[in-house]
């Protein structure tokens, strides 16, 4: 009788412990879930690598890797350059994610109650938004979400376009076809398009290269010849960079390397959006 008492107590002890081990097993799994859901900002990917999606308005964001490049009039632009693309230069930046879509006006609606687009339609791009209005929505979405979103740099904007460390060189942003990967006066017939419907790049993102041009965060102005990091653009100016031809514009205007300056509070149906957040 007392061996079996000694058993049964051993048993006790035996699966006392093992429970004890489960439970610490479960803590720690609770724990590394709850640090890993914060590293993602409550669902909102992981700051330094992976693509990721802004669950709250389906923000769709792609996560480049930094590298250095050559900025500007590239040997694939053939004659096609204006004088703003020269010299070209090299250019070294620091990770960062940028839209794999321009803004939608669906999501535009969502954040900012209005949509202000001439063409209208839930998955087409958002268009008809000045720089300033495009601050605007990015301190709302910021508000919103606690993140930290912004407009690409133009440097950023163009590395991406090129693919990122995975650029194969092309013309356009995914391909030297344009039809392929871009909507432009050659075949948009006068209108914009859903965003995602043309090929994506070498990173997954798409529309880079035509359906609406897209404010870049920096001032217009002539590029420097020498070497630079992270680059902001000029300190100040007249008027900010948009980037990448739209559906009006001739295939020249969608290359990866076009560049215009406009007043920051210009408006039409042919200049939209794309968002950017750095990953740090």
């Amino acid at each position: 009788m007392e061996n079996l008492v000694v058993f049964k107590i051993q048993l006790n002890n035996e699966q006392g412990e093992s429970m004890n081990r489960m439970k610490r097993a479960g803590f720690v799994a609770a724990a590394m879930f709850l640090l890993l859901f914060t590293a993602c900002g409550g669902g909102g990917g992981i700051l330094g690598g992976g693509d990721y999606t802004e669950s709250q308005y389906g923000i769709d964001m792609a996560y480049v890797k930094g590298g250095t490049f050559v900025m500007g009039c590239t040997p694939e632009q053939g004659g096609d350059c204006d004088n703003d693309e020269h010299p070209a230069h090299q250019v070294t930046l620091s990770d960062f994610y940028i839209g794999k879509h321009e803004v939608t006006q669906a999501q535009w609606q969502a954040v900012m109650g209005n949509n202000p687009s001439n063409f209208k339609g839930d998955n087409l791009p958002v268009e008809n938004v000045s720089w300033n209005e495009a601050h605007s929505f990015i301190a709302q979405l910021n508000a919103a979400t606690g993140k930290t979103y912004r407009l690409p740099t133009e440097a950023e904007w163009e590395y991406a376009a090129r693919g990122g460390n995975k650029s194969q060189g092309y013309k356009y942003s995914g391909g030297n076809n344009i039809d392929e990967v871009a909507w432009y006066d050659g075949n948009a017939g006068g209108r914009t398009y859903p965003a995602g419907t043309k090929n994506a790049n070498e990173l997954g993102i798409h529309d880079m290269s035509g359906n609406v041009w897209e404010w870049v965060n920096d001032w217009y102005g002539n590029y420097d010849g020498g070497s630079v990091s992270d680059p902001q653009g000029p300190s100040t100016g007249s008027g900010r960079v948009r980037r990448g031809g739209s559906w009006r514009n001739d295939a020249r205007d969608a290359r990866v390397s076009i560049r215009l300056g406009n007043d920051p509070g210009l408006r039409n149906s042919y200049v939209g959006v794309r968002l950017a957040r750095s990953s740090r």
